[in-house]
């Protein structure tokens, strides 16, 4: 039940996401829960993979490097459900940046209300 409040609040921040940016498309909100239910399966089985084959890069740049491991999930998204468009990979990166930042946000409230 957890995880499925979770999507659910994550595609309604996918939602408004794609409202404020200019380079993220989402059709609906039915889109907007598939996108959050296909990046929490690109980060629960792709990224470790990502994650331990650019250890060195990531390491050498202080962790800024998961920036671009997250834009590039992002675009995979993107690729994956026709519905969803992102412009470009700095688009993606900042799509990234806020979707972290507003779930940190949202999850934490949720946590509390419990």
């Amino acid at each position: 039940m957890k995880t499925l409040l979770q999507i659910v609040l994550t595609g309604l921040i996918v939602l408004i996401l794609s409202n404020i940016l200019g380079g993220v498309y989402v059709a609906d909100f039915f889109t907007a829960i598939v996108v959050a239910a296909i990046l929490a399966l690109l980060n629960i089985f792709i990224k470790p993979i990502l994650l331990i084959l650019t250890l060195p890069v990531t390491v050498v740049t202080f962790g800024l490097f998961l920036l671009a491991i997250n834009a590039f999930i992002i675009l995979m998204a993107d690729w994956l459900i026709e519905a969803f468009r992102v412009d470009g990979f700095w688009w993606a990166v900042l799509f990234s940046i806020l979707l972290s930042f507003f779930q940190s946000i949202v999850f934490a409230l949720a946590q509390r209300k419990r």
